[in-house]
C-alpha cells in the first residue's frame, strides 16, 4: 500500500468534507427555524458533498486503503463527522506504523 497516495486520498476527503461541514451547519440551523428556501439550496449542495465522501471512503476501502468501517461511518454520521473521525484515525495509524 502506498502511503502517499493513501494520504493524497485522505487529503481530498479532508477538503471535502470541511467543505461539505460547511453546507451541512446552516442546513441543520434552517431546517431547525424551518426555512425552505434555503433548505432548497443547501440540501442538493450537502447531498452532493455526501456523495462524494461515501465515493472516495468507498473507493479507499475497495483498494485495501482502510476499512470498510469507515465509509460505515460516513453513512451513520452523515458525511462531514464520520469522514472527518475516520481521517484523524487513519492518519494516526499511519503515522504510527511508518514510525
Amino acid at each position: 500500500m502506498d502511503t502517499a497516495e493513501t494520504l493524497k486520498q485522505l487529503d481530498r476527503i479532508r477538503l471535502l468534507a470541511l467543505l461539505d461541514f460547511l453546507a451541512l451547519i446552516p442546513l441543520v440551523v434552517c431546517v431547525i427555524i424551518g426555512s425552505d428556501a434555503v433548505k432548497g439550496i443547501l440540501g442538493p449542495i450537502h447531498g452532493i458533498g455526501f456523495l462524494g465522501l461515501l465515493y472516495f471512503c468507498v473507493k479507499g476501502a475497495g483498494e485495501g486503503r482502510w476499512g470498510w468501517w469507515f465509509p460505515a461511518l460516513v453513512v451513520v454520521t452523515l458525511g462531514p463527522p464520520g469522514s472527518l473521525i475516520g481521517d484523524v484515525k487513519i492518519r494516526r495509524d499511519l503515522k504510527a506504523s511508518t514510525a
